[in-house]
């Protein structure tokens, strides 16, 4: 996501074979994928303990916030261009 245009699609940092390669769950597989990896990984080299990794949580869900605030503005805008349509016909 880049600051000029909130709406562009972000790109997609790691392939369907990195993930896969990686063993990344399927219900992670989005634009923040690359940063689950540094994050798992620290979890498990510090069994989990909450308050290690705090700085690669914080960019993962920092990461899909922004994911999440990006889909609600698309959304919004198509509704936006939805009703108006509606009123010029």
């Amino acid at each position: 996501m880049t600051a000029e245009d909130p709406f562009q699609e972000p790109e997609m940092k790691m392939t369907q074979q990195q993930m896969m390669e990686y063993r990344v769950p399927l219900e992670v597989r989005d634009y923040c994928a690359h940063l689950t990896i540094p994050l798992n990984r620290c979890r498990r080299d510090n069994y989990f303990l909450p308050w290690t990794c705090k700085h690669e949580k914080h960019e993962y869900e920092l990461c899909q916030y922004s994911d999440f605030v990006r889909r609600i503005n698309m959304h919004k805008a198509k509704k936006r261009q939805e009703r108006e349509e509606a009123r010029g016909e």
